[in-house]
């Protein structure tokens, strides 16, 4: 029996180029599994490059470019990992104010591995407890927040994650924060 408690929840998926594939890969099948629905946010236009823990992974398309991304039209942000998505994606102005408005309307936020460092750009690290790839133990400290080193820690409505290694765990939270987060029908 698959499970549908979330039908209807609309989920972006925030990446560019160099995004850990299996971040993205596993964590969307159990999203679009549970009946969310989930889109591709990139600053890219048509595709986005994965990569495979060692080289360069699969190619997907991207639903929705980040410059006609509205983060009212989603309910909920996922920020996978992977070394180069991320830091891509922090010195993008438009991604690091995309990631901000999610934490400023209260919506829930689910981050694997270095996907935190766009959380820390946004200026939203501070105050919350949280754990990422070991490697960004010192930034997440630096931006004020208190690292703990555990495979799935949820904060209010943030979920943080360290490596693939956990995301069986990640995914079971994230499922579990997600179903919280059912929006209102947005007015017309």
């Amino acid at each position: 029996m698959t499970d549908k408690s979330l039908n209807g929840l609309k989920v972006a998926i925030l990446v560019t180029d160099g995004f850990e594939q299996v971040e993205l890969i596993e964590p969307r099948k159990a999203l679009d599994e549970a009946g969310a629905e989930t889109r591709i946010v990139s600053p890219k236009d048509s595709e986005v490059r994965g990569w495979n823990f060692t080289d360069w992974g699969q190619k997907l398309p991207v639903d929705l470019k980040l410059d006609q991304a509205r983060p009212d039209n989603f309910d909920a942000l996922l920020l996978p990992g992977g070394v180069i998505n991320p830091d891509t994606l922090r010195i993008e102005p438009k991604a690091v104010a995309f990631v901000r408005a999610f934490f400023d309307a209260g919506k829930p936020v689910a981050a694997i591995c270095h996907g935190p460092w766009t959380i820390i750009e946004a200026g939203c690290a501070r105050g919350r407890r949280m754990t990422s790839w070991p490697s960004l133990h010192t930034d997440l400290k630096n931006a004020g927040a208190d690292w703990t080193d555990q495979e799935a820690v949820v904060d209010g409505k943030l979920l943080t994650s360290r490596k693939p290694d956990d995301i069986p765990a990640f995914n079971r939270e994230m499922l579990k924060l997600f179903a919280g987060a059912r929006a209102p029908a947005h007015a017309a």
